[in-house]
Parts: C-alpha cells; structure tokens; sequence
C-alpha cells in the first residue's frame, strides 16, 4: 500500500443486504472498498486492481469463494484473506487454511468483529510487507524454501501457501536465528489483543510450521523449544 492511500479491499458477497451494509460500513471506516456479486465479477476485479485484502464469501451463484481465493494466490500473493461462509463446513475451512487465509467467519457475524479481523489482518500484512523487503526474500528454513513475497513454502518438490501470521512468524525467526525469541514477542509480531491470542495460540503455529521444516516434527531440530520462554531457530 503506497504511503497516503486508504486501504483498498475486495469484498465478495451475493447477499444483497449482507454485500450492501457491510461495504457501507467499511467505507465509512475509511477504506476503498469494491464490491463484486459473483466469481466472475471478483475475477475481472482482481485482474483489473490490487487489493491489500478480500473478505469472500465461500458460496458464490457462479462458483467459490475458495476459487476466487486460488486465483489470488496466484495474481496477488500479498493479499490477506477472511472467508464468510453460513456453514462451518469442516472441509471448506481446511481448504480455506491450505489457501493461506486469514480468518473464516461463519455466518452471522457481528460486524464490529469483523471489522476488527480486517484490521488485524491489514496489520499483519503490511508487516510483512514492510518487514520482506530486502536481500532475502527466500529463506532456508530446515527441509523447506521459504519465499517471503508469494506467501509460500516449497518442501520435497510441492508448494504449500502460507497464511500471513505464518509469514510474519517466520520472518521474526529468521530474523533472529539463533536467538531465542519469547512467546510474547512472537504474539505481538504476529497477533493483536482484539484476537485474545494466548501462548497456546504460538504453540499451536509452531507446530504447523515444523511439520514444514522438520524432518521428524515429533523431535525437532530446526525450531527449538526454550522452556518459559519461546523458541529459537537454528
């Protein structure tokens, strides 16, 4: 996002009432919000404009939300995303996870809390942003190539997407190798309080992130446990 201009995102919702009111809502909290009814419209969007992030609901009348968030994988890897959707379909979600989103809010929501979820993934990606700028933009990290810009890791041949917490964490680590980086250091990097993140919350991140790098997540040699006080990438 260039310095001065408002935060610019896509929102795709076939709800007229749902679609109307929450991008009412959103510009009047200051951000440039576009509004597209169907996949194909969210397509012509998204190769028509940049967005720093998209709120997509997962069932569209022409296709998926998951879709139109596999396309942004591809054109803009920088773009957080929140998925609404009115099930908790558990096989939705892990796509929606395996895509690299943010955020899966399930129908209906209370629009302050969501609100809160936009500004904390917007938060989240300008560190990112801010903090891949530089030499290394990838990054060896045990058994995986982490690259930084397309919100990606590649492990044995395959490419996995990463979300932008993961990225952001990531990007502490390796920062600090062969420090020892606490919990609350990593929570402040990577979370805000309005998510009432808790230590539990690192531990459980580690641990997917070790199933990337590691040969044996069970016994770690990549990503170090300190006890009581964080972890330490070597």
């Amino acid at each position: 996002m260039s310095e001065g201009r408002m935060s610019r995102l896509l929102v795709v919702e076939d709800e007229k009432n749902v679609g109307s009111t929450l991008v009412e809502r959103l510009q009047k909290e200051g951000f440039e919000v576009h509004w597209a009814k169907t996949m194909s419209q969210a397509l012509e969007q998204i190769h028509a404009l940049v967005f720093e992030l998209a709120v997509l609901d997962v069932g569209l009348p022409d296709g998926s939300g998951l879709d139109v968030a596999a396309l942004l994988r591809k054109k803009q890897p920088g773009t957080a995303v929140i998925f609404l959707t009115a099930f908790g379909n558990a096989e939705d979600r892990i796509r929606g996870l395996e895509l690299g989103a943010e955020d899966y809010v399930v129908k209906p929501f209370h629009l302050r809390e969501l609100i809160l979820r936009i500004r904390n993934g917007l938060k989240r990606a300008q560190f990112v942003s801010l903090a891949s700028v530089g030499p290394q933009e990838v990054v060896k990290v045990g058994k995986a190539q982490i690259f930084f810009l397309r919100f990606e890791a590649e492990v044995d041949g395959q490419v996995v997407p990463l979300s932008h917490k993961e990225v952001a964490l990531l990007k502490l680590l390796t920062q600090r190798r062969g420090q020892v980086v606490s919990r609350d250091e990593i929570l402040n990097h990577a979370w805000s309080e309005d998510e009432f993140p808790t230590p539990r919350t690192v531990d459980n991140f580690i641990m997917r992130i070790r199933r990337l790098v590691e040969l044996n997540p069970e016994l770690p040699e990549v990503i170090k446990s300190v006890r009581g006080i964080g972890y330490q990438l070597l």
